[in-house]
């Protein structure tokens, strides 16, 4: 399938057409920095290799980092401080995404472009505005809330798989479901239209499930949860090649830009709050594995389970710090895109205005962008500044501009000059107290929507969102609701 892309872009090189491009945003589900062969994994990822050998591959791309967040950021280009979207949003949450907001399909799907979402949306469920399909997707497959059961599709209790508003049960893995739902779309497209399609793949996050002669490829891991983590990897990254290959057979490949990332870090175990990860290994060590009590198997299934690998990077999924956020992301398109690194900072708040200006679409004027539009960057046609950052984890915030980033959380604030210490080794906060105290002026005065979490922990304890398992409720197309009308 490599040798399929890299035929692709040699046939393509020339200028492409003038027709409108078509785009594609491929958003992987809690991929870590070093779960891609290309930063040096054991996985065998030879699509999205060639994506990277092809396209402009990003080595400092930034996210939230849990997926609500990033994706809100990805949908507005706006920072997730200012959306009020700071967590993943749980099942029993009634908010979502401010209706406010003018998103990504919507401006796309403004512009004459035929849009979908194919997989994960989770950014509101509870009322049929706040879902995909009244958000400017024209069509959605998929599911809506959070982590599914990749083979049962459930989450929660309740079947999270839907079409158009409208529960599906079928067999099948998720990651082979959501390749073929993209893959007919890309074929029985309107023709006349250009398309905006985000293939959000369920993987590779927990629950850890993949085909067994997938997972029987990679005996040579030890751990048993990277062992099947590292297959979810694999068959994402052979859905991605069967992707591209439809995009080609159809003679689309100059006209496709191709824009692939993860959500957020990986989940490793101590990216969370230490007196928590320390609780959960007595608990194992007294009572084994698995926990006895739901709530606690749950938590410690959400610490322990995972089987990324953020390579040199400091914890991972929920945290500020580097493993968090700092993801894989390539953009590819044949004939303009040349092969290159891109050192400089791009951040999934970027995306929104660096997508209109490749589309030759008009930029975004409704809101606030904290985002900046790095298509010169991208294209080779100009120099841009990085947007300064804003990410919040359960262990603190942070604030990037330039080169430096401070970090505010409940033993201090930390300052990293990333250019010499990207590993964040050497807290500078005493060394450059200047630069600290503006960077943490800059936090503190970023503006800061009202937050839309307000599930009792209570509630989420007792009613836990978890990934796959047996059916307690309706499925969750049953349970949206009409918004009742403001009263007067």
């Amino acid at each position: 399938m490599r040798h399929l892309i890299a035929a692709a872009f040699l046939a393509c090189s020339a200028s492409h057409s003038a027709g409108a491009v078509n785009v594609l945003l491929i958003v992987a589900d809690d991929l870590g920095w070093r779960d891609v062969g290309y930063n040096g994994s054991e996985i065998r990822t030879p699509n999205i290799d060639a994506l990277a050998d092809a396209g402009a591959l990003m080595a400092r791309y930034y996210v939230q980092p849990t997926c609500s967040p990033t994706r809100a950021s990805l949908m507005t280009g706006q920072s997730a401080l200012r959306n009020g979207i700071l967590q993943p949003i749980d099942k029993n949450n009634q908010q979502g995404l401010p209706l406010g907001r003018t998103t990504l399909p919507e401006l796309f799907r403004s512009g004459g472009y035929q849009t979908a979402l194919i997989g994960k949306w989770h950014l509101g469920h509870a009322f049929r505005d706040l879902l995909p399909r009244s958000r400017g997707f024209e069509q959605h497959y998929g599911h809506w809330l959070g982590g599914v059961g990749h083979w049962d599709h459930v989450h929660g209790g309740g079947l999270d798989w839907q079409r158009d508003g409208e529960p599906v049960r079928e067999q099948g893995y998720s990651t082979h479901l959501l390749t073929t739902e993209t893959v007919r779309l890309i074929e029985q497209r309107d023709p006349g239209k250009p398309f905006f399609y985000m293939l959000s793949y369920a993987a590779p996050h927990l629950p850890n499930e993949a085909p067994p002669l997938t997972i029987d490829a990679y005996q040579s891991i030890a751990d048993h949860h990277r062992r099947r983590h590292a297959a979810m990897v694999d068959e994402m990254d052979r859905g991605i090649g069967q992707v591209v290959a439809a995009i080609d057979s159809q003679g689309l490949s100059r006209d496709t830009l191709i824009w692939f990332m993860s959500d957020n870090g990986g989940l490793v175990t101590g990216s969370g709050f230490a007196a928590v990860d320390y609780l959960v290994e007595r608990l194992t060590d007294w009572l084994g594995d698995p926990l006895p009590v739901p709530s606690l198997e749950f938590l410690r299934s959400s610490i322990q389970d995972g089987g990324s690998d953020n390579g040199p990077y400091r914890r991972g999924k929920m945290s500020v710090y580097e493993g968090g956020v700092l993801v894989p992301s390539i953009v590819y398109w044949p004939g303009v895109i040349t092969p290159k690194v891109i050192d400089q900072r791009v951040s999934v708040q970027d995306v929104l205005p660096t997508l209109l200006n490749a589309a030759g679409l008009p930029p975004a004027t409704r809101q606030t962008l904290d985002g900046v539009d790095q298509w010169p960057l991208l294209a080779g046609t100009g120099s841009t500044l990085s947007s300064d950052l804003v990410t919040v984890g359960v262990d603190g915030e942070a604030y990037y501009q330039g080169d430096w980033k401070l970090i505010r959380n409940t033993r201090g604030i930390e300052l990293y000059d990333l250019s010499l210490d990207p590993h964040e080794q050497d807290n500078l906060a005493e060394q450059e107290a200047e630069v600290a105290d503006a960077l943490l002026a800059e936090l503190t005065s970023h503006p800061r929507g009202e937050s839309i979490h307000n599930t009792s922990l209570w509630l989420m304890l007792t009613d836990l969102d978890q990934f796959g398992g047996p059916e307690n409720r309706a499925p969750w197309a049953k349970r949206v609701r009409e918004r009742p009308p403001p009263t007067q």
